[in-house]
């Protein structure tokens, strides 16, 4: 989020693991939250422009605080836990608004749309096959946001059934521990500046791809947001 542009990231662990999140970039902020009410007294703040919820987590809690973001009503990035919690509570589905993103990898996707899951893979005997292009259209279609499917060929959708395809055959390595964190938080950082949602996730896919690249094989997590300035200075950005 910071090294896509965003002026001010806060990053929000319980009380608890406050001191495990001490370490640098010092340009990132902390705030304590324990529960919802820490996050809806956060919220409150009219300068918070967007928020990313699930990375590192906890599906417990993720669950604790689905209610609250959603209930903001503003720009929200859906990734990990928080996707995870959402399967767990349908009741929340009728919240999702056309400010949100959801990033699933495969998993993901199947334990909140098991039926589109289904017949994506379901062999194709005759043609047309359902792709994955239009599992992503019906999974946005459904709850009326944004969604994320990723893979060697990730798909954006809108509820409109406006889609962006981006192709990364190379980029296998890409499947890493925490890399899908890093392209949750570019495309928050990237709605805080104002970027729509479908612009902002397929931004954000571009950029992420293109950190790797820069970064190599045998790159981890972490050296994505430390390969992205080059990627922006090559973009003229």
């Amino acid at each position: 989020g910071l090294r896509i542009g965003a002026g001010l990231v806060t990053l929000g662990p319980p009380g608890e693991a406050m001191a495990e999140h001490a370490g640098p970039p010092d340009a990132l902020m902390r705030r304590a939250l324990d529960g919802a009410e820490d996050l809806s007294a956060l919220l409150s703040d009219d300068r918070i422009a967007a928020l990313c919820l699930g990375p590192g987590c906890g599906v417990p809690r993720a669950a604790a605080l689905l209610r609250v973001a959603l209930d903001w009503r503003r720009p929200l990035v859906l990734d990990a836990d928080a996707l995870t919690a959402l399967a767990q509570r349908p009741d929340l589905r009728g919240l999702l608004h056309p400010g949100c993103v959801l990033t699933p990898h495969g998993g993901e996707f199947a334990r909140l749309w098991p039926d589109i899951a289904a017949r994506l893979a379901e062999p194709a005997e005759r043609g047309p096959a359902f792709s994955r292009l239009d599992a992503a259209r019906a999974a946005a279609a459904d709850l009326g946001c944004c969604v994320l499917l990723k893979g060697p060929d990730t798909v954006i959708a809108a509820a409109d059934g406006t889609a962006a395809i981006h192709a990364s055959q190379d980029l296998g390595w890409l499947a890493t521990a925490g890399a899908g964190d890093v392209l949750a938080g570019l495309i928050a950082g990237l709605m805080a500046r104002g970027f729509a949602p479908l612009e902002a996730a397929s931004a954000g896919v571009l950029l992420h791809a293109g950190a790797a690249r820069r970064a190599g094989p045998g790159r981890i997590a972490d050296d994505l947001p430390e390969a992205l300035p080059a990627v922006l200075a090559g973009l003229g950005a």
